[in-house]
């Protein structure tokens, strides 16, 4: 299906039915049947002024035909086949609709997995702390009467006001430090307090702020921030630059003192770092948005920065500690209490920037898999929220070449992309109403053909979704 040039497009979305129930769409999305498939989770491109929407998929010949692994191999082998993946190649297919594997290549090796990493700390995440949690960043008082400080919680989205017309700061909505440098203002005011000393503790947070696994490259160019548990627009200097800051919390303290000068309350010297103390009252205090709605954003704009803070948020809760190493610790209990076997896999970070990360494709599909359970409903919003092909988030310019439209608002999916490495993580209906899930991955492919493999990936995914495969 091709794009038409300038045209705007909105999603037509089909609420699943069967073993997918619980996945929502989303927001600003409208449900109705489509004529043809089976009722389920679609999302068909319509051109706004267009006479009809462009047709769907037709009707199988014998709905509900379940697939077999002759089939799917049949379906998807031509495109995993691409020379342009290099020789190391995965593919993983589960039928969810019956709760069997249908198909696999070097499905229990281990690839690196990118930005899919980023499935298994979001589904982490909602396991270890709930759907529902929000993160706090409070002010307290101080040594003396005149002195506050500001405490950071590790909210990963907390951002000094929100950008007019900036689509990230939209959804999920930010706490910042301009509502929080409101409420302190008026509580200092309160009490008689016009001038104070501000402090900064960032202490939740413990260990080496910048991954040892990480190219130095990536925060000298500004592709991920020190990892802090208080910043603001996640280290950048300034929002929606790649300048980030050297010292997030500082930078973060000495915007929310600009915050209280604006607000009336001076600021007499430079924030300074320190430890607040043991049971120090509030003095006002902004929360974020739920966790589901962070880990909604993580996965959609696959954001390093929010998955990292994500990782020390799962050590913690788990009791493992506020380092990335304890992150990783808590990631690995919590997904085994989920029931995956982790094996051979090794997990470096959060966000899946290292390089030495390697986890089995059936890892990765056993994350989707347990978003989709009944057993877990606290976990829908990472199946429920990924991307949707040439439409969301990182696959909105994807599925767009030969063979591979036909996935265009059908499959959902987690990218993962670094040099020489491409994946794809997510679900699909085929044309029978069978819910797949599914992993792909190659970690070798031509550095210099990476939009080819990625495409051969994007039209693997789509066989699926055009698939009988019986």
């Amino acid at each position: 299906m091709q794009r038409a040039a300038g045209a705007a497009f909105v999603t037509v979305t089909v609420a699943v039915a069967v073993a997918v129930a619980a996945v929502t769409v989303p927001s600003g999305t409208a449900s109705r049947a489509a004529s043809g498939r089976p009722v389920q989770q679609v999302a068909a491109r319509v051109e706004v002024g267009a006479v009809q929407a462009p047709p769907v998929l037709k009707a199988a010949a014998a709905a509900g035909v379940a697939p077999t692994s002759s089939g799917v191999r049949r379906a998807i082998a031509p495109a995993l086949k691409d020379p342009t993946l290099g020789p190391h190649v995965g593919a993983f297919v589960y039928d969810a609709s019956r709760g069997r594997t249908v198909y696999g290549l070097n499905a229990a090796s281990t690839f690196t997995p990118a930005s899919t990493m980023k499935v298994l700390t979001t589904t982490a995440a909602l396991a270890a702390l709930g759907p529902a949690h929000r993160f706090t960043t409070k002010v307290v008082t101080g040594a003396s009467a005149s002195s506050i400080v500001l405490v950071g919680g590790g909210d990963p989205l907390l951002t000094i006001r929100p950008a007019a017309g900036d689509a990230s700061h939209g959804y999920p909505k930010p706490a910042t430090l301009a509502d929080l440098a409101t409420a302190t203002a008026k509580a200092l005011k309160a009490k008689g307090v016009r001038r104070v000393t501000l402090g900064f503790d960032p202490s939740l947070f413990t260990g080496p702020a910048v991954n040892a696994h990480w190219l130095p490259k990536y925060t000298a160019e500004g592709v991920v921030s020190p990892t802090s548990a208080l910043w603001v627009d996640e280290g950048h200097e300034k929002p929606g630059l790649a300048e980030r800051a050297d010292h997030p919390a500082l930078a973060a303290a000495t915007a929310f003192a600009a915050r209280l000068k604006v607000a009336g309350i001076a600021v007499t010297a430079t924030p300074k770092l320190v430890k607040a103390r043991a049971g120090a009252a509030t003095v006002a205090q902004v929360r974020s948005a739920p966790l589901a709605a962070i880990t909604e954003h993580v996965n959609l704009v696959s954001d390093n920065d929010g998955a990292e803070v994500l990782l020390r948020h799962i050590g913690l809760t788990t009791h493992h500690g506020g380092s990335y190493a304890s992150g990783i610790a808590g990631l690995r209990s919590t997904l085994t209490r989920l029931g995956m076997s982790l094996g051979n896999a090794r997990i470096e970070d959060g966000s899946g920037l290292s390089r030495t990360n390697a986890v089995p494709l059936q890892l990765l599909a056993a994350a989707v898999r347990a978003g989709i359970s009944k057993d877990h409903p606290e976990l829908r919003a990472v199946p429920a929220n990924l991307p949707v092909a040439a439409f969301s988030g990182s696959l909105t310019d994807r599925f767009a070449g030969p063979g591979a439209g036909i996935g265009a608002g059908y499959v959902r999916a987690k990218t993962g992309t670094l040099t020489s490495v491409h994946s794809l993580a997510g679900l699909v209906r085929d044309r029978t109403g069978t819910l797949l899930v599914f992993a792909l991955a190659t970690d070798q492919a031509a550095p210099d053909k990476a939009l080819a493999a990625r495409a051969a990936l994007d039209r693997a995914a789509a066989a699926l979704a055009s698939c009988g495969c019986a």
